[in-house]
């Protein structure tokens, strides 16, 4: 019934850019905080930016720190993941995770694939 549905995945060159959507449905989307993880092959995942609210209280990792941008928009049950400058260590299965704010329900999608490669 609940479902996180992520899109926008693909090969792209260093310096490029790209934008993850995460759409959801089964939920009450408002309710839930929502991040966005990666996983780099071999290595284990790791949070990489998160939003609380469509207003824009948001953190990321050092790592993407003004290269990415998150977002999301309620109407359309959709939160976004802006990466420009990509760079090779970009390349991972990106996540979305959707946590309910009032409890410790949470949900996963499947992952994109992003390569990062010249």
């Amino acid at each position: 019934q609940v479902k996180l549905v992520e899109s926008g995945g693909g090969l792209v060159q260093p310096g490029g850019s790209l934008r993850l959507s995460c759409a959801a449905s089964g939920l009450t989307f408002s309710l839930y905080d929502v991040s966005w993880y990666r996983q780099p092959p071999g290595k284990e995942r790791e949070l990489v930016a998160t939003v609380t609210d469509t207003s824009g209280s948001t953190n990321y990792a050092d790592s993407v720190k003004g290269r990415f941008t998150i977002s999301r928009d309620n109407t359309k049950y959709t939160v976004y993941l802006q990466m420009n400058g990509l760079k090779p260590e970009d390349t991972a299965v990106y996540y979305c995770h959707a946590k309910f704010q009032l409890g410790s329900l949470n949900y996963w999608g499947q992952g994109t694939q992003v390569t990062v490669s010249s």
